[in-house]
């Protein structure tokens, strides 16, 4: 694991856009990161109804998704907005 790339332990639930947001911090950048409801349930096979379910299966997943967020950074796989998008 890179050490430069840290991931504080939080995140947000984006009501609107259906995603979890979390935080990763690169050389004293924060980068925000997000993962969408309909990869969170492909990732976990579980069916996701509401906030409360989407940051337990976020939880649950959290190692996998900052690996899969740590190796789109590296590769600066920004999205438009400037956030990193975590598909698998």
């Amino acid at each position: 694991m890179n050490q430069s790339i840290l991931f504080p332990d939080m995140q947000t639930w984006d009501e609107d856009k259906q995603v979890v947001l979390f935080p990763a911090q690169q050389s004293g950048a924060l980068i925000q990161c997000l993962v969408s409801i309909s990869e969170l349930k492909q990732l976990s096979g579980q069916d996701i109804e509401n906030e409360q379910q989407a940051l337990e299966v976020f939880s649950q997943y959290r190692f996998d998704l900052e690996e899969l967020a740590e190796e789109l950074i590296e590769e600066e796989e920004f999205n438009s907005e400037g956030n990193i998008e975590v598909v698998s």
